[in-house]
């Protein structure tokens, strides 16, 4: 782990936004920022972090482990589910091939649990038993695993996302039922091989959100995968124990973040409390030993600034125009 020392001088040097020249349009996104290209993208991911669909502060090295973390799982499951990397030329950026995103979120559940309104356990906590298409039983508790993994999809382009099932996506026009259940295949698959790894390395994937763009005809999995910003992961070892004694779970992911808000009234609407030093340290902490726990390999930092490094990498490889 990065020392604490370290972390606390990086309060005052996170990546909040970039601002590149010679490497085409910019656009802004919660997280990510994208420069475009011809039939590709730059995707340069900052050290902002979002809750509630709303940008909340940042947190030390978050980018860096998040495009990282990405980086291992798209690399790790190419053979099982095809996605749109092109490189990864910088520990903070990834470029990609330019995808038409499908209008929906895929959000694949093995546990029923989260804070946020459309998370499966908020819902059905407010007597909710038809959740997205999936019939729910009575009698369940928070953080109980599920029978089976469910697929709870949501809207994008939304000012907040809204849950929906197969059956409204196709009839609202969103998507067709060919495409859709060929990206729930491809969801489903590539979720049991992250339980498996997530398994060997003594984690529970709860979990995740998938985004899938159209590329060449074919389905492909983009943005990121199985991170601590797109899913939640829970220590295998005290699950149980705590579960039976109704007790939160040990957890390595941006859930912290959002139970931290809710702990002050937020839940998306108004203006979101700022974040103190100490919840961004321990977020960053938790980001930090996420990565090395899926991985298994040392989480590596530069000295100096980022934005300065992430520059000279871009034009060294040739995508920054002079």
């Amino acid at each position: 782990m990065i020392s604490e020392s370290r972390l606390r001088t990086e309060l005052n040097r996170t990546l909040n936004e970039t601002h590149f020249a010679g490497l085409g349009e910019r656009q802004q996104g919660k997280v990510r920022e994208s420069y475009l290209q011809d039939k590709r993208r730059i995707l340069v991911t900052t050290d902002r972090v979002s809750a509630f669909d709303c940008i909340i502060g940042t947190i030390p090295f978050k980018g860096q482990v998040l495009n990282q973390l990405a980086g291992f799982w798209f690399e790790t499951t190419r053979a099982i589910a095809p996605n749109h990397v092109i490189d990864l030329p910088d520990p903070n950026v990834m470029v990609v091939h330019e995808c038409e995103q499908l209008p929906l979120e895929f959000i694949v559940r093995g546990y029923i649990t989260g804070v946020t309104k459309t998370s499966a356990w908020y819902n059905y906590e407010r007597g909710v038993r038809h959740f997205c298409g999936n019939d729910l039983p009575e009698g369940l508790q928070k953080d109980q695993k599920l029978e089976r993994p469910i697929l709870t999809p949501t809207t994008k382009h939304e000012v907040h996302d809204r849950p929906i099932s197969r059956d409204e996506a196709i009839r609202e026009g969103l998507i067709d039922a060919q495409t859709f259940d060929e990206a729930a295949r491809l969801c489903f698959r590539l979720f049991e091989a992250g339980v498996k790894h997530a398994a060997g390395r003594g984690l529970i994937l709860v979990d995740t959100k998938y985004e899938i763009g159209r590329l060449n005809g074919k389905l492909v999995f983009s943005d990121e995968i199985h991170t601590p910003d797109s899913s939640r992961y829970w220590f295998a070892d005290t699950y149980a124990e705590l579960f039976k004694a109704g007790k939160d779970q040990r957890k390595i992911d941006k859930e912290y973040v959002r139970e931290w808000l809710v702990s002050q009234g937020f839940r998306g609407d108004g203006t979101p409390p700022a974040l103190p030093d100490a919840v961004r340290l321990e977020a960053a902490r938790r980001y930090i030993q996420a990565y090395e726990t899926v991985t298994g390999r040392t989480f590596e930092v530069t000295d100096g600034p980022v934005e300065a490094r992430i520059a000279a990498a871009l034009k060294r490889k040739g995508y920054a125009k002079e």
